[in-house]
């Protein structure tokens, strides 16, 4: 098992966000978060990779100070929800954000090396940033053009590539296809899905339920931060209560 969580709970002041919450991922596996708005599907990516314990920490005396964390998360054998993002990168767990956070006014390429800041091995940067642009083209085609200037579509791609700039062995995606047109949102499933057939582990928050199920090895659902289902695609449809109430299908 290569992630594996244990009974998290997050609230901030009053508001239960995660409720007792327990999800696993294997090595080479591609698993998603699916569920209506609100669910908590963001908030648990945050937690596993340390954000919502950084907010504690570093927020206290303010509205985000007053955030409660319980449970454990374990990556890899070692336990990690007591580590600071940076640790946890160094680890291979990494985050890509919702609406595809990139630093606009730096170039992709410039971006693209901001992903590899950890690392202290120019060469293997060298190689990681071919390979990004292996998986995504339009990145060296685009190489010396200011981020925000780029297409919803093609920066979107570009905050996968920066996240796979630090070498991952899982990689958490937040809601990727947001705003995208079909034919764009289907290139870059068909990049998420090559990034998990290259042995690179994958946790999917997704809307597009359809998509998900079609991608991931199991699917969660989440309803009130609580896990209500677990299962393959097909098993999660053949349950009407799951399809109508939870999935709005």
């Amino acid at each position: 098992m290569l992630l594996d969580i244990q009974g998290l709970s997050v609230s901030y002041e009053t508001a239960m966000l995660l409720n007792n919450l327990s999800i696993r991922v294997d090595e080479g596996e591609l698993v998603s978060l699916v569920g209506p708005n609100g669910a908590g599907k963001s908030t648990l990516l945050r937690a596993i990779t340390g954000l919502v314990a950084w907010e504690k920490s570093t927020l206290k005396g303010t509205r985000a100070g007053d955030i409660t964390v319980e449970g454990t998360v374990h990556f890899a054998g070692e336990r990690i929800d007591t580590l600071p993002p940076h640790e946890i990168v160094k680890r291979g767990l990494l985050h890509c954000p919702e609406r595809a956070r990139v630093f606009t006014e730096m170039t992709v390429t410039d971006n693209l090396k901001a992903g590899a800041y950890l690392s202290r091995d120019r060469e293997q940067t060298q190689r990681n940033l071919e390979t990004v642009y292996q998986l995504f083209p339009v990145l060296k085609e685009r190489g010396n053009q200011i981020s925000g200037t780029l297409s919803g579509g093609e920066r979107q791609m570009l905050a996968i590539g920066r996240a796979l700039m630090g070498q991952p062995r899982l990689l958490c995606i937040d809601e990727p296809s947001t705003g995208l047109a079909a034919k764009l949102k289907d290139e870059l499933f068909e990049r998420i899905k090559s990034i998990r057939d290259s042995g690179i582990a994958v946790l999917l928050v997704e809307q597009d339920i359809s998509t998900a199920f079609e991608l991931a090895n199991r699917n969660y659902v989440l309803s009130h931060g609580k896990v209500i289902a677990e299962g393959t695609g097909d098993e999660l449809l053949q349950d009407e209560t799951i399809r109508k109430t939870y999935l709005g299908l």
